[in-house]
C-alpha cells in the first residue's frame, strides 16, 4: 500500500505544482476530443435529425446500423483508419498518422454514432404537432425544422455532451493512430497506461484525477440538460 501512498502524495504535488508536462497533455487532450466533437456534432445533428423527421427507403436498417456501430470497439475503429492513413495506405500521402489529426479522425468515428443516435431519439420525443403547427401558421420547412430543434435542444445538448465524455476518455485508436508521442500526440489516457506500465504512479494518478474531474464536470452537465428536457 506504500507505493500507492506515495503515488497519490506526487499526484497532489504535481497537480498543484502546476506541472507543465502535466497541463501540456491535458491541453492537448482537450483539444483534440473539442475539435472531434465540433466536426461530429456538424455531421450528427442534421443526420439525426433527418432521420427522425423523414421517412425514406431503407429506414430501419439505418437507424439499426447506427445503433450497432455505437458498440464498435475503439481499436477496430484505431485499426480500420491506421490501414487507411498508413504509409502503404489510400491516404498515406497525407501524412496523417501519429498527428494530432489523425486521433481527431478516431474520435469523430466514434463519438459521431453516438450524436446521430442520441439526437434521433431527441427529435423523435418531440411531439409532431410541433411541426405541423409550424407549418400550418405559415413557416418554411427550415423554420418548422428550428422550431423542432428548440424543442429537443437540451436533449440535443446531452447528446453532444455524451459524445464529448466518450471522446475523451478513448485509450485504444489515441494510441494507435497518435503513437503516445511525448510533446506532440500524447494525451491524458495514453499517457496514463503508459507512465502505470513504467511504474510512474505519481504522474498517472495526476492525469487520472484531472480526467475524473473531467467526467464529473461532464455528468454534471448532462444530468442538468437531461433535467431542462423533461
Amino acid at each position: 500500500m506504500d507505493f500507492i501512498s506515495e503515488g497519490v502524495q506526487k499526484a497532489f504535488q504535481l497537480f498543484f505544482s502546476f506541472d507543465k508536462e502535466v497541463f501540456e497533455i491535458v491541453l492537448l487532450s482537450l483539444r483534440v476530443s473539442l475539435s472531434a466533437i465540433l466536426l461530429a456534432s456538424l455531421l450528427g445533428v442534421p443526420l439525426g435529425f433527418l432521420m427522425a423527421i423523414r421517412d425514406y427507403w431503407g429506414k430501419k436498417f439505418t437507424i439499426t446500423l447506427v445503433n450497432t456501430l455505437l458498440a464498435l470497439p475503439t481499436v477496430v475503429v484505431g485499426l480500420i483508419i491506421y490501414s487507411l492513413i498508413s504509409r502503404r495506405g489510400p491516404l498515406g500521402t497525407f501524412g496523417l498518422l501519429h498527428t494530432p489529426s489523425a486521433m481527431i479522425i478516431g474520435q469523430f468515428v466514434l463519438v459521431t454514432p453516438i450524436i446521430i443516435a442520441l439526437t434521433h431519439s431527441a427529435v423523435q420525443g418531440i411531439d409532431r404537432r410541433v411541426r405541423n403547427t409550424a407549418l400550418t401558421l405559415g413557416a418554411t420547412e427550415a423554420q418548422s425544422a428550428w422550431a423542432i430543434l428548440k424543442e429537443a435542444r437540451y436533449a440535443v445538448l446531452a447528446a453532444i455532451i455524451t459524445g464529448f465524455g466518450r471522446a475523451i476518455a478513448e485509450v485504444g485508436a489515441a494510441m494507435m493512430l497518435g503513437g503516445n508521442i511525448k510533446g506532440s500526440t500524447r494525451v491524458m489516457t495514453t499517457a496514463i497506461s503508459l507512465e502505470t506500465s513504467k511504474g510512474e504512479f505519481g504522474f498517472a494518478l495526476a492525469l487520472g484525477f484531472i480526467l475524473l474531474l473531467l467526467a464529473l464536470g461532464i455528468n454534471i452537465l448532462l444530468h442538468y440538460f437531461q433535467s431542462r428536457s423533461v
